[in-house]
């Protein structure tokens, strides 16, 4: 979530920025959807594909995390484990009393499960791997994003993660431009806004244009709380 939606009148102003991307992208970009086909239910982490009682399901996970966690203490360059523990850890995020799903934001329960992910994850990216995997590289973004740890410059990273991956996109870059202007990256959002309007449409530029200037405004304005990096 690159917004924290408390809050009546900016959760109105945010559905508008989203729509209006969704609208200029062609459905492809409702910011940390980032393309479509986002995998992210918890049997996804799991490896699973529905059924099964709730408890079973918690019983589940926790195993497997508890047995990723051992993997990757006994051998602290286990990027296939350190990447999935990561994964997990924003699944878990976003159940149960981690996140209040009436005002849309993480507990602070769910934001330590955030942190913990990004452990995880910026772990898995000291181990070098040769392709970081794009897809906790998408959900980190997410982690990252206002709505979460509100550390913009390691959404930055995984965001460029997610854009080396794939086509360059007006949708891609615009988002990259609104969380580099977060991270303070003055240069870096410029250029990506300027490589966001080549890619878009003509008819749609200054339409573009506008909407990644309120996104960065109602980003920017929201204090980091969050040290960068950890």
């Amino acid at each position: 979530m690159l917004f924290d939606l408390r809050g009546r009148g900016r959760r109105r102003t945010v559905q508008v920025i989203y729509l209006t991307l969704a609208i200029l992208m062609g459905g492809g970009l409702v910011l940390f959807g980032i393309g479509g086909n986002t995998n992210g239910g918890l049997f996804d982490a799991l490896g699973g594909g529905g059924g099964g009682s709730t408890s079973s399901v918690s019983d589940t996970f926790n195993k497997r995390l508890k047995t990723l966690e051992q993997r990757a203490k006994t051998n602290p360059q286990d990027a296939a484990a350190l990447v999935n523990i990561a994964k997990l850890r924003f699944q878990l995020a976003g159940t149960g009393e981690n996140y209040n799903q009436s005002v849309q934001a993480y507990t602070d329960s769910g934001k330590q499960q955030l942190r913990q992910a990004s452990n995880a994850w910026l772990r898995y990216l000291n181990a070098n791997p040769k392709k970081p995997d794009e897809q906790t590289a998408r959900l980190m973004v997410q982690a990252y994003g206002q709505g979460g740890l509100q550390q913009y410059a390691n959404a930055v990273d995984a965001m460029q993660i997610v854009i080396d991956r794939n086509k360059a996109t007006s949708a891609l870059y615009a988002q990259l431009a609104i969380l580099a202007a977060g991270a303070k990256q003055t240069r870096k959002s410029a250029l990506s806004e300027q490589k966001a309007l080549s890619l878009a449409p003509k008819a749609q530029r200054n339409t573009l244009k506008s909407t990644i200037d309120q996104a960065k405004s109602s980003l920017t304005a929201v204090p980091q709380t969050t040290p960068q990096g950890g």
